[in-house]
């Protein structure tokens, strides 16, 4: 996904040796006015802290589909979307379209994210949480 520039300045960087590459830095610090080893500490910093909190903060697994608002014009294709993925009667899935709010709870990503990309193509707004 990156350019065509950016692709020959990455191999220039390769070709560099260690004296070139400090040279290098040293430039782009009096060109730019910054300072690289400023920043380098933090990241090294940061790192032991990282490895601590994946540790602890388990990933999300389940997620919620909240339809936010249904256009009047674009209801019906919301509606049959919406029965679709639940495989509710026309009344519930009328009534989920009628006042939007979660109606999808505890779902694995892929499906909430494959559900908000069908109402989406209908016209309704949605978020996942």
């Amino acid at each position: 996904m990156q350019s065509e520039k950016v692709d020959a300045i990455v191999a220039s960087l390769k070709e560099l040796t260690l004296l070139e590459a400090s040279e290098l830095v040293s430039a782009i610090e009096e060109t730019f006015g910054v300072d690289a080893s400023a920043s380098a500490g933090a990241v090294m910093m940061a790192a032991p802290a990282g490895g601590a909190e994946e540790e602890a903060a388990p990933e999300k697994t389940e997620f919620d589909v909240i339809l936010k608002d249904v256009p009047k014009e674009k209801k019906i294709a919301i509606l049959k979307v919406v029965r679709n993925l639940t495989g509710m009667g026309l009344k519930e899935a009328k009534g989920i379209v009628d006042s939007p709010g979660k109606f999808i709870e505890g779902k694995p990503k892929d499906f909430c994210d494959d559900a908000k990309k069908q109402l989406e193509e209908a016209g309704a707004k949605v978020e996942i949480e």
